[in-house]
């Protein structure tokens, strides 16, 4: 079991995360506070959510560049819904499927016009960006959030707030869907070689198609768990989130060629990032400095990814 627990490759990116946490706790005190703990839990909700549904679609050998313009579509979508007298249930459900749907769009674009992920989804950027934009009329939408912010809402007695605790069942679902189910086998063949998949019978398109789905539908449970943090919609939020986000699934051993990654790993970087943030945050450095770091921690994450793979 030991054994078996070295060779996976969140390890290396969970050992980080421990030496970093115990080096922020000693250099800045309050930093290991259960009340920051619970901070950076929330904080980091978001981007957890959005790296399950990352990790799919990179495990499958795709990229997917229009998560930021898809979660601030989502807040749009809620905040007009509830403006417009419906009930919050229906504004959920409808910011999911706007998501969704944007998702299955490229997911079809991808398997079955076979265009290229990256210029399917960088246009779906655009898209979202400019729907969000327009449906808002290029301002943000203020309402009554009525009840929705809760989800992410601290609160008296409880340490942490339900939507903390929908990102851990969301991750641990698709830890285990992609470990332990056949659809998780065919996207890491799809992944590793696609020819090879189609040999084996397996039906690649579909594969495609329900990746993207799934990721949009996740992109969505993160809009609205971004709607709880803003209460308001907000067509220009969550500019770069995408980026964010594939640095937590990089960082947590996934690779970009496709085949490889995993969500526990993926939510390590996620919590890994976090973890940076927060403690560069407590220790003063400035907002520029944390930039560079973050983006030296991307490069060296892919570049150990390139090495590691020349060496096999």
């Amino acid at each position: 079991m030991k054994r078996l627990l070295l060779k996976q490759p969140w390890m290396g990116p969970f050992a980080a995360l421990v030496a970093l946490w115990v080096f922020f706790a000693v250099r800045a005190p309050g930093f290991a506070s259960a009340a920051n703990a619970a901070t950076m839990a929330r904080q980091t909700t978001v981007v957890a959510i959005c790296s399950v549904g990352m990790t799919l679609v990179i495990v499958s050998g795709g990229i997917d560049l229009s998560v930021g313009s898809a979660v601030a579509f989502t807040t749009v979508v809620v905040a007009a819904t509830l403006k417009a007298g419906f009930s919050p249930v229906l504004a959920v459900i409808a910011g999911m499927a706007a998501a969704a749907l944007s998702g299955a769009a490229s997911g079809a674009l991808v398997a079955y016009v076979r265009m290229a992920p990256f210029i399917v989804t960088l246009g779906a950027m655009s898209i979202l960006r400019g729907g969000a934009k327009g449906l808002a009329g290029e301002q943000k939408i203020d309402c009554d959030p009525r009840g929705i912010d809760s989800l992410l809402a601290p609160s008296s007695g409880v340490l942490l707030p339900a939507g903390v605790w929908i990102a851990v069942l969301l991750g641990v679902g698709g830890a285990l869907a992609l470990r332990y189910t056949r659809f998780g086998r065919h996207v890491y063949a799809v992944g590793s070689n696609e020819a090879t998949a189609l040999v084996c019978g397996v039906d690649v398109p579909r594969v495609k198609l329900l990746v993207y789905a799934l990721a949009g539908a996740l992109t969505g449970i993160a809009g609205i768990m971004e709607f709880s943090r803003l209460t308001v919609g907000d067509p220009t939020d969550s500019i770069g989130l995408e980026l964010e986000v594939i640095a937590a699934v990089v960082v947590g051993g996934a690779s970009l060629s496709g085949g490889e990654g995993t969500v526990v790993g993926s939510l390590v970087g996620a919590v890994l990032m976090a973890v940076i943030r927060t403690g560069c945050t407590f220790l003063g450095v400035h907002n520029w400095v944390q930039e560079i770091v973050t983006g030296g921690i991307i490069v060296m994450a892919v570049a150990l990814d390139r090495f590691r793979h020349r060496a096999t």
